[in-house]
């Protein structure tokens, strides 16, 4: 990757970073069409089997969209929010894990990009806020429907309507985060979590994400038919077969859907 989105491999896992430091990470049009390409190159590379996104620095997550680029471009008509779909993970087909590790200010559409993901660890100085409203415009990269799918719907209206920032420990115990930890273990953190998930099954990891995301709004007979689709997808796979023989032998299993990232991954300690 170019420009202000780095994308970095840690063996099988991605290290997306939003690097704009100096302006908060605050994202520039380009900066979004980047941030949607790391993302669907998660996805198509077999090598990788999770994701962790975070900022870099100690001030902010990302702090949105640069105000002085994206407001005249949407006021002048030169600009149409959808655009931003791959970034905000809208409409995704990324079906691996994908781990938040929030640094700093979380605001804005950063704080959208942010309940895009799937795991979220945040610093202990980390804070998260939605100001849309206050500058006349509304968090519409996700936020209008991801917030209340969330969190309950009192906290979610509060976050949306006053725009009153809240600290980590609040957003943990509002449910929007899974832990807070000490700043300087952050990323350690992450990455700890994301090779953990590697240590599973990647189909099945697959097939829990992808159900979680389309089952959600469905009639719940329906969802029990379709949650039955899902789960045959996993027990028919070359990594159940692995799983149970490797269970009825008591010995670790080597997942066939793990193999490209262990190449990579032993690769790159060889390369080291």
């Amino acid at each position: 990757m170019s420009g202000g989105i780095r994308l970095d491999r840690d063996g099988g896992v991605a290290v997306i970073t939003i690097d704009r430091p100096g302006k908060l990470n605050a994202l520039t049009l380009a900066m979004y069409d980047e941030l949607a390409a790391a993302f669907e190159e998660v996805r198509t590379d077999a090598a990788v089997g999770a994701a962790v996104l975070t900022g870099r620095g100690d001030r902010a997550f990302c702090v949105g969209a640069d105000l002085t680029e994206s407001i005249p471009a949407l006021a002048e008509g030169r600009f149409d929010i959808s655009r931003w779909d791959g970034a905000h993970q809208k409409h995704t087909r990324l079906h691996k894990p994908v781990i938040a590790a929030v640094n700093g200010m979380c605001l804005g559409g950063g704080f959208e990009i942010m309940l895009s993901t799937d795991l979220r660890l945040a610093s202990e100085h980390a804070t998260f806020g939605l100001p849309e409203p206050s500058v006349g415009v509304v968090p519409a990269g996700g936020t209008l429907a991801r917030l209340t799918r969330q969190v309950p719907y009192a906290w979610a209206m509060e976050l949306l309507l006053t725009g009153d920032p809240i600290d980590a420990s609040t957003a943990a115990q509002r449910g929007l985060l899974n832990r807070v930890v000490p700043h300087g273990e952050l990323l350690d953190q992450a990455l700890r979590w994301a090779h953990r998930l590697l240590e599973h099954s990647g189909t099945a990891l697959e097939v829990i994400k992808s159900s979680v995301l389309h089952l959600g709004d469905m009639p719940l007979e329906a969802a029990f038919h379709a949650e039955a689709l899902y789960g045959q997808k996993a027990f028919d796979s070359e990594d159940s077969r692995e799983g149970l023989a490797a269970f009825a032998e008591r010995r670790r299993p080597v997942f066939p859907s793990r193999r490209p990232a262990e190449a990579d991954s032993s690769a790159s300690g060889r390369e080291g």
